[in-house]
């Protein structure tokens, strides 16, 4: 898979779970770190766990690993490291606190509901 590929089916799982608040940043012209940064919310800790979990299980019974995770101590902020793109799963509270989309604002947002077929 590419990493538009990844971030699609990323985006895809999220949604089926229940995420809230699902936001994709186009990163590839502004750093080098990746091509995507994807952001979303749950409403507990125990949801912020399980989104992370199910899209890890899901993508790797595709055959796509994270290279690294972090953050299952505190399950506020769970970051999910796939090369190109980056899933960053937030509780609430914890994601209005750093506002990632206003720090990379310069990313170019991408439709969320261009991806999961709503209109």
């Amino acid at each position: 898979m590419d990493s538009k590929q990844i971030m699609e089916r990323a985006v895809q799982i999220l949604d089926s779970k229940k995420a809230s608040d699902i936001r994709v940043l186009d990163i590839h012209d502004i750093t080098v770190l990746g091509d995507y940064f994807i952001i979303a919310s749950g409403t507990s800790t125990t949801q912020v766990k399980s989104l992370a979990d199910e899209l890890e299980f899901q993508l790797k019974q595709e055959g796509v690993a994270p290279n690294r995770t972090q953050g299952y101590e505190s399950a506020t902020w769970i970051v999910l490291d796939y090369g190109d793109v980056i899933v960053h799963v937030f509780l609430k509270e914890t994601r209005d606190f750093y506002s990632l989309e206003h720090v990379w604002r310069d990313g170019k947002e991408i439709s969320v509901a261009s991806i999961v077929g709503e209109v």
